[in-house]
């Protein structure tokens, strides 16, 4: 970790000289040889760093190089916080004589000086102390694989596909399907016991998702618990799994335009626990249901939520609970009867699997007879599944690690002798391994991989949100033209290839929506970033704080306690505070102003409370990453235009954004769904010049309130744009420019455009006929109907993902108007007059379809034969005079799921539905296709039999 710290100021201080060197002016000459001196430790650091485990010398002196990279940083970053305070005083003072401003910049001069120079002198005795104590021999030996090794040879791997690693768990799904048909009066509690690492999870699953278990309850939810256990939560999550919305909802939901989900959410959201769980247990009562509590760690949990999870239920319903602890399920279950405990893997269980984890990059999970004749051995078998004891999570990481490494035996056998055990800890038995595979890990991903442990347990973590954290701290390391984003996402598949994070959900083209961390791994992270200096858990500090935070992480309601204090004894400022629990107020901002003045990345995470915006947030230049997210409107006031360090920007959804954003020229990511910028005064144009979206020329991602910034061509200008969301587009701003700009952006991956009409009642379409002469615009002369997208997507060849909301009437046949490689499709409110599966049908690569209110409004939808082939998913919602689907023999021939919801007058279900051999998942809501269900069942047989395993 030490060799990443040392690393990242390094390339830091690089770019500062080449940057700021008039700033500096006759430091400049000590800051070059602060720079050479870390680039001499960084060579020696690559094999200190991970011995620093087994040699109190080279741990300490590990650590010390650390605390003086970190005491240099601080010296420069508070030095360029000094003078920029010093310019906006000069800039109020602009009478005073040039030789005023310079006298007033050499007491900072003299400080940097001061500073750099006791750093330089303590990190030449710092590297002295190598020979000098005798630590030459125990940090120069060779590295089985060098960090420039990695770098040039990687090689470029698409998105691994998961894998099953249920191996030998057959007996004990078995026995835990059975108790959980069991038909015991009322409701009954059920659980998996075992340590950590040993498949509760995994096993609790494989029975969750088998199709007779889904079958046999009205309703079900799965919870992550853990130990940073709050009951409203569990209670809302269950809710939000279980229950549905009625006809008021549905309603509401028609005028406030929101999807079911989201009216759900917010309604959910304001209940009290005791009103939630309250309505929960209602509705419960009437159904045949299944939850599922996983990591459960106190009694406490069941003695809260077994109130709302009642008894007087269905025949039948089940509550299954997984946890380490054997007392907590006797606790809720009662009955040893009904407490399945889970075993270790036999030497047979635990071999299939390895072998299924070290040799699938190979394409086989079984070797090839020359490789067992050359090294794979009895013996080497043996020492494998004895180190591993049958825990699963050891051997699944032990087999991603070995996977990375030559099939030799000699190379085995190196990495098998080094291994650490702890037998009589329990867990910790797995922590040897756990450690191993952090170890064996190039320096910039063992920042990436300890990162993520500043998430509560069982988190899942948004991907896309991660690598924007990874950016700011400055992890992602230059490779060539590559842009950042690009190899952070490399880093993740990584990551996950290394069995380090699991994949938790993909996207629509097959990346990496969400992981999570598992819990041991987690606790790995958090104990060897603690070791490190790396970042604290405010939760887990005890009363003798460190003496020195970078990273302060909350996950509880602690923020407005006693952080203040365990920062007044920090040595250092903090740079990073991450929160995902209690908000902040007035007066923990002032509380908390003077340690986070070199703050870099700030990250608040609670959507039921209110953050205060702090006003002075101008002050913190160094920011790259600020996040916000609640649902009330927060007011940006104009001092973020000073942030000129920002990189990404992530306000939620209602805000007011001052004008002075465009000022941000470093901003790579801008989400802001219903963010409102502010127009620019004519007074303030002539003081600051004309401010406007084409200066943000970095930006990879835009999401904002459509309003006035969109006059003109200058998001044409952002050529750089993978993702843009605009929400609510009056049609007013929609001129031709707005559309060549969308034209010009050919490196789009997502589209999401949200049209409003304006105050006339005319279409999308006609309220732009004055564009027709324009070549790039199809027009419909005799209907005058302007056409989709009001532009050819044929150039937008990175295109996969286009969402369009408002109406549209009708779409363009040719084929050559989509784009290329177009995998999902989301239609809303469009009044589509013609059928649109006639031309949908036809474009190649379409997985993902979804009509979304009144996307069509016609009675009858057509699927031809050949057509849809690769489309893995159609949703209908509330096409209200939809009566009719029909697909013929050869359409949709990879379908897998079917959801057709509040589609009332389509009382059939689709004509050849049942022939779809590949459909696993049919969901209905409302009253739709009702009259055919009924039908079928009252009928039985063959079709009924196809229908209930996929309903």
């Amino acid at each position: 970790m030490a060799e990443g710290t040392v690393t990242f100021f390094a390339e830091k201080l690089s770019n500062l000289i080449l940057q700021e060197a008039s700033v500096f002016g006759e430091v400049e000459g000590q800051i070059k040889l602060l720079r050479n001196e870390l680039e001499w430790m960084r060579l020696f650091l690559r094999d200190a760093d991970s011995k620093r485990v087994y040699d109190e010398r080279v741990k300490l002196w590990v650590n010390q190089i650390r605390s003086a990279t970190h005491d240099a940083e601080d010296a420069i970053d508070e030095f360029i916080l000094n003078m920029d305070h010093r310019q906006r005083r000069l800039n109020t003072l602009k009478f005073l004589p040039t030789c005023v401003g310079m006298v007033d910049k050499l007491p900072f001069i003299h400080e940097l000086d001061s500073r750099v120079k006791d750093i330089n002198v303590m990190i030449g005795a710092i590297m002295a102390n190598r020979s000098k104590y005798g630590l030459e021999a125990l940090t120069t030996s060779s590295s089985s694989t060098t960090t420039d090794q990695i770098v040039g040879h990687k090689e470029k791997r698409p998105p691994l596909v998961e894998e099953s690693d249920v191996v030998g768990i057959d007996d004990g799904s078995k026995k835990v399907k059975q108790m959980m048909k069991d038909e015991k009066q009322g409701r009954s509690v059920l659980s998996i016991v075992g340590m950590g690492g040993l498949g509760k999870t995994t096993l609790a699953k494989k029975v969750y998702n088998e199709r007779e278990v889904q079958e046999h309850f009205d309703c079900k939810a799965w919870v992550y618990v853990s130990q940073e256990f709050r009951a409203r939560e569990i209670l809302l999550d269950i809710a939000r799994h279980v229950m549905s919305p009625d006809d008021e909802e549905k309603r509401k939901l028609e005028e406030k335009r929101e999807t079911p989900n989201d009216e759900k959410k917010v309604k959910l959201e304001e209940m009290s626990e005791k009103k939630l769980g309250e309505k929960l247990c209602e509705y419960l009562k009437k159904k045949k249901y299944l939850v599922v509590m996983d990591d459960v760690w106190s009694t406490e949990v069941w003695s809260r939520l077994h109130l709302y999870l009642p008894e007087e239920a269905k025949d039948g319903s089940k509550v299954l609970i997984t946890t380490r602890n054997k007392e907590i399920a006797l606790h809720a279950t009662y009955s040893e009867a009904f407490i399945y405990e889970l075993r270790l893997m036999n030497d047979d269980e635990s071999w299939r699997l390895f072998l299924k984890k070290a040799f699938r990059r190979t394409g086989t999970t079984t070797p090839t007879p020359t490789l067992i004749t050359e090294f794979l051995d009895k013996e080497l078998q043996e020492k494998i599944v004895t180190k591993c004891k049958g825990l699963p999570l050891a051997i699944v990481v032990l087999g991603g690690l070995l996977s990375t490494k030559e099939k030799t035996k000699q190379s085995w056998e190196k990495v098998l002798a080094s291994i650490k055990w702890h037998l009589n800890q329990g867990p910790e038995s797995c922590m040897g391994i756990l450690a191993l595979s952090y170890n064996d890990l190039p320096y910039y991903l063992k920042s990436c991989f300890l990162y993520c442990g500043i998430f509560p347990e069982d988190f899942e973590i948004d991907s896309w949100h991660l690598i924007k954290l990874w950016l700011a701290e400055g992890f992602i390391q230059r490779r060539g033209k590559e842009r950042f984003e690009d190899i952070a996402e490399d880093y993740m598949h990584e990551l996950i290839h290394r069995s380090l994070i699991q994949v938790a959900d993909r996207r629509v083209d097959g990346r990496v929506k969400s992981c999570r961390m598992h819990d041991l791994l987690r606790d790995l992270a958090v104990s060897e970033a603690k070791d490190a200096n790396f970042f604290e858990v405010h939760d887990n500090m005890d009363s003798t704080f460190p003496v020195s935070i970078r990273r302060l992480v909350n996950h509880q309601n602690l923020i407005n306690h006693d952080i203040s204090q365990c920062l007044h004894n920090s040595s250092s400022q903090l740079r990073t505070l991450v929160s995902f629990s209690e908000t902040i107020g007035k007066k923990s901002w002032r509380s908390l102003q003077k340690h986070i003045k070199l703050l870099t990345v700030l990250n608040l995470e609670n959507r039921v409370g209110r953050h205060v915006f702090p006003r002075d947030v101008g002050q913190l230049i160094h920011l790259k990453f600020l996040c916000m997210k609640e649902f009330r409107e927060i007011k940006v006031p104009s001092s973020i235009g000073r942030l000129v360090n920002l990189e990404s920007l992530d306000l939620g959804d209602y805000c007011h954004i001052p004008h002075s954003i465009w000022k941000l020229k470093k901003l790579r990511h801008l989400e802001c769904p219903l963010g409102k910028v502010s127009s620019q005064s004519q007074i303030n144009k002539c003081v600051n010049g004309c401010l406007g979206v084409e200066q943000l020329t970095n930006l990879q991602t835009l999401t904002l309130k459509g309003g006035s910034w969109l006059k003109g061509d200058g998001l044409g200008k952002l050529t750089q744009l993978r993702c843009l969301k605009l929400r609510q587009c009056s049609t007013s701003y929609l001129k031709t420019e707005f559309f060549e700009s969308i034209a010009k952006l050919t490196v789009l991956e997502i589209l999401n455009l949200s049209f409003t009409e304006g105050h006339t009642k005319k279409t999308l379409v006609n309220r732009l006929g004055s564009v027709r002469e324009k070549k790039n615009v199809t027009i419909d002369h005799h209907n005058k109907t302007l056409l989709l997208g009001l532009m050819p997507f044929s150039h937008h060849a990175y295109l996969y993902e286009l969402s369009l909301y408002g109406m549209l009437e009708k779409l363009p046949k040719e084929i050559e108007f989509y784009p290329p490689k177009l995998f999902g499709l989301h239609l809303w409110r469009c009044k589509l007059r013609d059928d649109p599966m006639m031309i949908l049908e036809k474009l190649p690569s379409l997985r993902i379809l979804e009509l979304w209110f009144n996307a069509y409004t016609g009675k009858k939808m057509v699927c031809s034969s050949g057509g849809f082939l690769q489309l893995k998913s159609l949703r209908l919602f509330e096409l209200d005079e939809l009566e009719e689907l029909m697909v013929k023999r050869g359409a949709m021939s990879s379908l897998k799921t079917l959801e057709i919801h509040y589609c009332d007058k389509m009382k059939k279900l689709p004509h050849g539905l049942l022939q779809l051999t590949s459909l696993e998942k049919l969901s209905l809501k409302g009253s739709s296709c009702r009259e055919s269900i009924e039908e079928i069942e009252e009928a039985g047989g063959e079709d009924w039999d196809k229908l209930r395993k996929i309903m």
